[in-house]
């Protein structure tokens, strides 16, 4: 028999990291028509006003921009503070943020070694310090961090963006054991070539072509694909999902050769 409220997020809050575009705006998109209310963040804030209403659309969902940016310590931290006062609580929170500038290990700048560590990995533990104190009163909470293929594997000149993916999913699994008796899992996604702003912007036409080839599917994936498998984790369906990494990647890290 089957049961529709297993992925039901009706009185749920989400707070989706990087929420105005992309995977982001997509997985915001599908916990709105779940049922849940929402809370986006980016570092643009004309972005974020301009996808709010297209993620509520045809919803009663609740929603919230907070324009922040997390590669510094400080907003991290305003971030959740501000969430919490204007929604609330959070019940589910999606580490979604994050960037990456390609460079050969000998060519690394220290900025940009600390910019994409502070994004990629250190906001993840400040959000997840900050909000599981009030998700543990509640015996509930989902906190998902989005990780990456390249965390699982990498390529060349990836080397700070696949240390941040990998590290990623040690801080899951070390969060799931601390959490689980309260109630709360946490997991990862790890998403492969998906047809978002960051891997347009950084690979020639020649590398997208290749990813295209590396998946079973022979494509891209499209940012709505991962709505399902966000819900899955953020709801019921996936309440004895914990400290795992969901691989969804159109087949890439079945391939050997």
């Amino acid at each position: 028999m089957s049961n529709p409220k297993l992925f039901d997020l009706s009185g749920r809050v989400a707070l989706v990291t990087g929420g105005s575009k992309g995977l982001g705006k997509a997985m915001a998109r599908g916990f709105a028509q779940a049922g849940a209310d929402v809370i986006i963040s980016s570092r643009h804030g004309d972005e974020l006003e301009k996808a709010l209403p297209e993620i509520l659309e045809s919803t009663d969902a609740r929603g919230l921009t907070v324009t922040v940016d997390l590669s510094k310590r400080g907003e991290a931290e305003r971030l959740a503070r501000t969430a919490l006062e204007k929604m609330g609580r959070v019940d589910i929170l999606v580490n979604n943020a994050g960037t990456n500038v390609p460079c050969p290990i000998d060519q690394i700048k220290d900025e940009d070694w600390d910019r994409v560590i502070e994004l990629n990995l250190s906001a993840c533990m400040v959000l997840t310090r900050a909000l599981v104190p009030q998700m543990k009163e509640r015996r509930w909470g989902r906190v998902i961090h989005i990780s990456s293929v390249l965390g699982l594997g990498s390529k060349e000149a990836r080397n700070v963006y696949s240390a941040t993916k990998h590290a990623v999913i040690g801080l899951a699994q070390a969060s799931a054991l601390d959490l689980g008796p309260f109630g709360i899992t946490v997991n990862c996604i790890a998403p492969g070539p998906f047809l978002t702003d960051l891997p347009m912007n950084l690979l020639s036409d020649a590398d997208k072509q290749k990813f295209a080839e590396r998946t079973a599917l022979g494509r891209w994936g499209k940012p709505h694909e991962l709505a399902g498998p966000a819900l899955l984790l953020a709801s019921d369906a996936g309440s004895y999902i914990t400290g795992a990494v969901l691989l969804v990647d159109g087949g890439v890290m079945a391939r050997t050769l």
